[in-house]
């Protein structure tokens, strides 16, 4: 039986913003954030910080002479951690745990220096400790002076999700008392975006809307790649001024019939929502966040799962990844950001171009949802009174 687990606070940086107010603030609007790039030669659109925000990164970089050498995706995620501590009120003699992820790591410092090698046949010093994933909770950990337990991993898209879930196991053994886990990527790197064009999976219009996700009629995938991190405070128990209360928590993983895909009914998904529900009725969930991507098999998959699911009394359903892009290893926790805001606002943010939902009346239980390649996926449920 997992014991109340809350959340104390949260923070983030991506394309949508920095701070919850600005952040709040792109999801009441009908635009999107991404912006086209040239990569290998060709306009591509992706889901970049703001020039502000870049700033903000590089203010990180100067404040530590030992940081000059690291990767965005762990500056991303110094930043954000710094960000949650502070709003939590915790300090380093918490001894609170870290647990901080990533789909690719230290994508654009490995691309750097591998070219280094094919050009000189020779390794930079620096090349292997600033490319191991553990890096980021590592210097996380270091930043924030806190002698709890380090973990880092990668579980692809639904990363994030499973930092939480591995705050959760600790909490409730008994381990800890109190865990910061995150997820970051900074992955807008002309290699990684060819590979997730050659799966034809990228966005290629120039609609509108780039990134048609949870769009259930669209002809070509629309997945668009954005960069960001989030994190977030866990605390044992019911802790007054909780942001909210993790009460399920959901987990399964797929037989792989392909590298990337998972079945048409996206039974992993099935599982893993059963599994966060638990006990709770079907008719109190008020808000599913989906993963949808914006690939035509991957959102249409999930939608089915959720009806499987949900039967004819679907939850309001919505997603973020139009706005902001998919920023892999950081998403499920973006996601839940969204979710969060929603139950502290009161208010269902809706994807413009997909068809009109009846607005939940109150907003109490939102179901979170994030699945990798190879069908890792994982539910949240959060909860207010």
């Amino acid at each position: 039986m997992m014991q109340p687990i809350s959340i104390t606070s949260i923070a983030s940086i991506s394309a949508l913003g920095s701070t919850p107010k600005e952040i709040w603030q792109n999801y009441l609007s009908e635009n999107h954030f991404l912006s086209e790039k040239e990569v290998n030669g060709k306009p591509v659109f992706v889901g970049e910080l703001s020039e502000e925000n870049q700033q903000k990164i590089l203010e990180v970089r100067k404040s530590d002479s030992k940081y000059k050498n690291l990767d965005d995706s762990v500056l991303f995620a110094i930043y954000v951690s710094r960000e949650a501590i502070k709003n939590a009120n915790w300090t380093s003699e918490n001894n609170f745990g870290v647990n901080f992820g990533s789909s690719r790591g230290a994508t654009a410092l490995f691309e750097k220096y591998h070219q280094e090698f094919l050009e000189t046949q020779k390794s930079s010093t620096l090349s292997s400790p600033t490319t191991t994933l553990g890096n980021i909770s590592s210097w996380v950990a270091h930043d924030l002076q806190t002698s709890g337990p380090e973990i880092s991993h990668s579980i692809t898209c639904s990363t994030a999700l499973h930092s939480l879930l591995n705050g959760v196991a600790w909490i409730n053994s008994g381990m800890s008392a109190r865990f910061l886990v995150g997820g970051s990527e900074a992955a807008l790197t002309d290699f990684t975006i060819a590979q997730m064009q050659a799966l034809k999976v990228y966005a290629k219009n120039k609609d509108a809307y780039p990134c048609k996700s949870f769009d259930l009629k669209k002809k070509q995938n629309t997945m668009v790649l954005g960069e960001g991190a989030a994190a977030i405070c866990l605390e044992k128990g019911i802790v007054k001024n909780a942001l909210a209360t993790i009460s399920g928590i959901g987990f399964a993983t797929e037989i792989l019939e392909h590298n990337t895909s998972i079945s048409a009914d996206a039974t992993c998904f099935q599982k893993s929502m059963k599994m966060a529900l638990g006990k709770i009725s079907l008719e109190e969930i008020d808000i599913i966040v989906m993963h949808a991507p914006g690939t035509i098999k991957g959102d249409q998959s999930e939608v089915h799962a959720i009806k499987k699911v949900f039967g004819k009394k679907t939850p309001f359903l919505t997603t973020n990844k139009w706005k902001l892009g998919h920023t892999f290893g950081a998403s499920g926790l973006l996601s839940l950001e969204l979710g969060l805001l929603m139950l502290q606002q009161q208010k269902a943010i809706e994807v413009p171009f997909a068809d009109k939902q009846i607005h939940p009346k109150k907003i109490k239980n939102v179901l979170i949802n994030a699945v990798g390649f190879g069908g890792n996926a994982v539910s949240v449920l959060l909860s207010v009174n």
